[in-house]
């Protein structure tokens, strides 16, 4: 039997070779595993081209996955800084990295990025329509738009932002209601205004068959973006939010009907009291298919560190159902992330990402922080930094602040709890 996509192999009831690989990886067996990917409850984004993939699956069920963003812009368009970032993330154990190069002939990174990457790769397609064509947004057509897409495709990206909900009925109702911060989504605000250019329907919703067909052709996942996203707290959950929601909803039901795998995009900046109701929004009104959120950011006033704003929402929204974090680092609204950036909103991402699935009980996720509580019990310092999830950082701290008593840290000394518990409990626990 022969199959297009992930989605088709799971409905004839193949197991492919990525089902096996991410059922082992969470610990599921295969044959749940494949019914959920046939009812797009699970993505895994694996374009047929992409030979280097260590699949991921995201979804139902499964571990919180993390996405790092990178890419050149006009200001920073160095390419060997930039692949430098996709070794440490990779390193650092992100799920999927996105290019989000939006200057110049973007392919030399791409496909090296592709190459190199065991990882998912993501793009948005739109963003690179610009630079590849050399003309300006409104002169670009419908079909250079879909054929910077299929280019993508070739290329091996296994997922793609499209931001087909913004069509001309979310653009009147965007506009009939004021917003505090208007469209804040890069790929929404080309789109947007590319239809007021040229009064016309967005080409991606307009001919969504076409390109469904170029996803189906290489198993291209769809990842759905919000161009409506909230860019503040006061512009969440507002109806262009919503309306969008709706849209996409619809688009993924006519995705699935070909076979096509869906992930949906979320907000954004939102409050915390509002980001539970969202996920459960979403996740009625676009049939349980996964949810990709960026943060949210829970408030809208900590430049610098919205790494930490990120991870406040990104564990509420992950515990109340959504299942992939676009990470933010602290140089969110201020510049191009360096390096070190990077690893914190990675740490951040990965941090709010287990705390969730312990809150949803995934598989062996409580186990970690259990081994953790243990060997801190045990005052075993090397098996604390083995187990951490910054095991560097971890070290440096302990060698730059050295206690008398090595088995004890430099805020206690010879006071700590645990070094007296367990010389009081020592006949009783002979363990450590």
């Amino acid at each position: 039997m022969s199959y297009n996509t992930q989605m088709d192999a799971a409905r004839q009831g193949i197991v492919t070779g990525q089902m096996e690989a991410v059922a082992r990886k969470e610990k599921i067996d295969v044959t749940r595993l494949m019914d959920l990917v046939a009812r797009g409850r699970v993505v895994i984004p694996a374009n047929k081209n992409h030979s280097s993939l260590d699949p991921c699956g995201i979804g139902e069920g499964m571990k919180t996955k993390i996405n790092v963003n990178l890419g050149v812009s006009k200001d920073c368009c160095n390419i060997e800084t930039e692949l430098e970032k996709v070794r440490y993330a990779l390193q650092l154990q992100a799920d999927a990295i996105m290019d989000l190069s939006c200057y110049g002939k973007t392919e030399e990174f791409r496909r090296r990025l592709v190459d190199m990457s065991h990882a998912a790769i993501g793009t948005v397609p739109v963003y690179d329509a610009v630079g590849f064509y050399e003309k300006e947004l409104e002169k670009i057509t419908v079909d250079e738009l879909l054929g910077v897409v299929e280019k993508h495709a070739q290329d091996g990206v296994d997922f793609m932002t499209i931001h087909a909900g913004i069509n001309r009925a979310t653009a009147a109702t965007f506009k009939k209601n004021n917003r505090l911060t208007n469209i804040v989504s890069r790929g929404g605000a080309l789109l947007f205004s590319w239809m007021e250019l040229n009064d016309r329907e967005n080409p991606f919703y307009e001919y969504y068959d076409d390109l469904l067909n170029i996803c189906s052709r290489y198993d291209v996942t769809i990842s759905l973006g919000d161009a409506c996203r909230p860019g503040s707290l006061k512009d969440a959950t507002d109806a262009a939010q919503v309306h969008e929601l709706i849209v996409l909803g619809e688009l993924t039901r006519r995705a699935w009907e070909r076979g096509v795998q869906v992930m949906i995009e979320g907000p954004g900046h939102m409050p915390l009291n509002e980001i539970a109701a969202n996920m459960i929004m979403e996740k009625k009104l676009c049939h349980g298919a996964p949810f990709y959120v960026l943060g949210p950011l829970v408030t809208d006033i900590a430049p610098g560190y919205d790494h930490i704003t990120s991870a406040i929402g990104g564990a509420i929204a992950a515990a109340s159902g959504a299942d992939f974090l676009c990470y933010v680092t602290p140089a969110e609204h201020l510049r191009l992330p360096t390096l070190e950036d990077m690893k914190e909103g990675i740490i951040a991402s990965r941090i709010a990402a287990h705390a969730a699935d312990i809150a949803k009980g995934i598989a062996g996720a409580r186990q970690w922080d259990d081994d953790m509580s243990d060997a801190r019990r045990c005052l075993d310092w090397p098996r604390m930094f083995e187990l951490a999830i910054d095991p560097e950082k971890a070290r440096q701290y302990r060698a730059e602040s050295q206690p008398e008593h090595e088995d004890t840290c430099t805020m206690c000394g010879k006071m700590c709890a645990v070094r007296n518990m367990n010389k009081v409990l020592q006949g009783s626990d002979s363990s450590c």
